[in-house]
């Protein structure tokens, strides 16, 4: 058995798997990054199941490598500016006003999916200056849900690719590395729910959960190619008891371990999370452990 050098996610690399990435870099040099990343992804089928090349994943892992000095990489044509945290110091155009009372003195609520640069910028702003981990970077398959009553914003949620370790998930939905190696993009994860403070509508988180989970299946399909067939989501029980996910209807199934991924290694912070499931669709196993067709 060839020795691993390296872990990416869930990719174990190999010499020879170096040796490559190393012979890619020096070919292409002049190039740079982005055209090495793209050669990467085409020479490994490196690819997203909507056809795209996954071509952040690759950036990533070339710099991860170039971290550890087994590859190096050429000179960045454009300063590093992807870390640098987004400042919503201009506050947008959107109505402030006092909801309070029961869900059923209002209209439904609209969920919609974030498509234009004013609305991303509404949400950003939103989860940036009211919610209290702030407004999250999304990378990968991701979608931006915006919830209105009337003209007003009531609500904002962000969904993205699912967690790799979530062991207690695992044993529920009955997958091995393998099987979730290649079906976990059917997976996804609420990494944000944000009901502004200046919302006070009895019973509207479980109504918003309900009408966003109705619509999320759908939403990823015409965005990324493929359908989900579960959400997964994670209260910190320190500050929340996970009510309106128990009343939309979530089911608890267990706790995190209390890690978190930091660049390409899981470090211990003590907080563990519980974790929370919502199967979109009755035969969820079936499609998520075996063949979909």
């Amino acid at each position: 058995m060839k020795p691993i050098l390296f872990h990416y996610r869930s990719r174990e690399l190999h010499a020879d798997d170096i040796a490559f990435i190393k012979a890619l870099t020096e070919r292409h040099f002049l190039r740079g990054r982005s055209y090495i990343s793209r050669e990467l992804c085409k020479s490994w089928d490196w690819m997203q199941p909507n056809g795209k090349l996954k071509e952040y994943a690759a950036r990533d892992l070339l710099l991860r490598l170039e971290e550890q000095g087994l590859v190096s990489l050429p000179p960045r044509i454009r300063p590093k500016n992807n870390l640098k945290p987004k400042v919503f110091d201009q506050m947008p155009l959107f109505v402030k006003r006092t909801l309070e009372g029961a869900i059923t003195e209002y209209e439904t609520p609209t969920v919609q999916v974030v498509r234009d640069h004013q609305e991303r910028y509404l949400w950003g702003y939103l989860l940036h200056h009211y919610h209290y981990l702030g407004c999250p970077r999304l990378v990968g398959e991701h979608i931006r849900h915006i919830v209105h009553i009337g003209n007003q914003v009531v609500a904002c949620l962000g969904w993205a690719s699912a967690a790799w370790k979530v062991k207690d998930r695992d044993r529920f939905i009955g997958w091995d590395e393998s099987t979730k190696r290649t079906h976990l993009h059917l997976i996804a994860s609420n990494v944000r729910f944000l009901i502004p403070p200046w919302v006070m509508i009895k019973h509207l988180a479980s109504k918003v959960l309900s009408l966003a989970l109705r619509r999320l299946s759908h939403d990823w399909k015409s965005v990324y190619g493929h359908p989900v067939y579960l959400a997964e989501t994670f209260v910190d029980t320190a500050r929340f008891q996970g009510t309106c996910y128990q009343a939309a209807n979530w089911i608890r199934v267990g706790k995190t371990q209390g890690n978190a991924k930091r660049g390409n290694r899981y470090q211990y912070h003590g907080q563990p999370k519980e974790l929370y499931l919502y199967p979109l669709e009755r035969n969820f196993r079936r499609f998520l452990a075996h063949d979909q067709g």
